[in-house]
């Protein structure tokens, strides 16, 4: 193989991972997904406004967290006609068990490849019996939308990685359910602030993480959430892994942003554009 021929192959093989080869060196992102929650009230007051907005930025993939009374059709319509995609939604725990068939023909409308629980809710996460229960449940939703050709993930917070009876929830459903039916999204804000590594992760489960929410951490006693690259979160540390994670969507997320958010995930934005790693 000449060299021209390896850098077309090499080229080929990063690009499917969400990234692209840099021309000094390195790797760079290539698409740039956002999580709408951290636009959520500006879609409520203006929902093809905002996705204008965010596409005009340079966003090109987004992760819906609810459609604001848009019908699936509608939404499809929408964004086909600003150049985005949706390959991934969270869905609420509770249309888990009820309703799953509907969210799946709402997926397959708008293009979502992969649908997210976006937590389980506190009375659903008692007890060790609670999240293996969680976790049996997750496998049942996962063959059903296995068989309709979508992929079921789990988004965590940072009470996965509070010990229950010297145990970690995290540790519990990544070990009792089946990989190929449920994978993980990793929030890279959460799983810091609950005290974990994500390099562990991706060394102890590889492949098993396609999604990521890109979040950073400000250097405050509260730790709370800050533009991604003015934080304290070492992105190029963790991205440089994202082969043997199996990362293929990258999901920039500021759940509270000090000024217009739009501001906030321009700054996101710019910054991850230029990351090499």
């Amino acid at each position: 193989m000449n060299r021209r021929s390896f850098l077309v192959t090499l080229t080929g093989a990063v690009l499917s991972q969400g990234f692209s080869v840099a021309q000094s060196g390195g790797r760079r992102l290539g698409k740039i997904g956002l999580e709408l929650y951290t636009v959520r009230r500006e879609l409520e007051k203006d929902f093809e406004g905002t996705l204008v907005k965010l596409a005009a930025i340079g966003y090109e993939e987004l992760e819906f967290a609810g459609y604001f009374s848009h019908a699936p059709r509608e939404v499809k319509a929408i964004l086909d006609g600003h150049g985005l995609a949706a390959p991934s939604a969270h869905i609420p725990f509770a249309s888990l068990r009820e309703g799953w068939q509907a969210v799946l023909d709402s997926a397959h409308l708008i293009g979502h490849r992969f649908l997210v629980c976006a937590s389980v809710p506190p009375e659903a996460r008692r007890t060790l019996d609670d999240w293996k229960r969680a976790g049996e449940l997750f496998d049942r939703v996962g063959e059903a939308s296995r068989r309709a050709g979508i992929q079921f993930a789990y988004h965590n917070h940072d009470f996965e990685f509070a010990q229950v009876n010297g145990q970690l929830p995290y540790d519990i459903l990544l070990a009792k359910t089946d990989s190929a039916l449920v994978q993980l999204e990793m929030d890279l804000y959460w799983i810091t602030k609950g005290g974990q590594d994500p390099l562990k992760y991706f060394a102890l489960y590889p492949g098993r993480f396609p999604l990521v929410h890109v979040k950073d951490m400000d250097s405050t006693p509260r730790h709370f959430f800050t533009e991604v690259g003015r934080g304290t979160i070492d992105f190029k540390r963790i991205f440089a892994q994202a082969t043997a994670a199996g990362v293929k969507h990258y999901f920039v997320e500021q759940d509270e942003c000090p000024g217009s958010p739009f501001d906030s995930i321009k700054i996101s934005f710019d910054y991850l554009k230029e990351l090499k790693f």
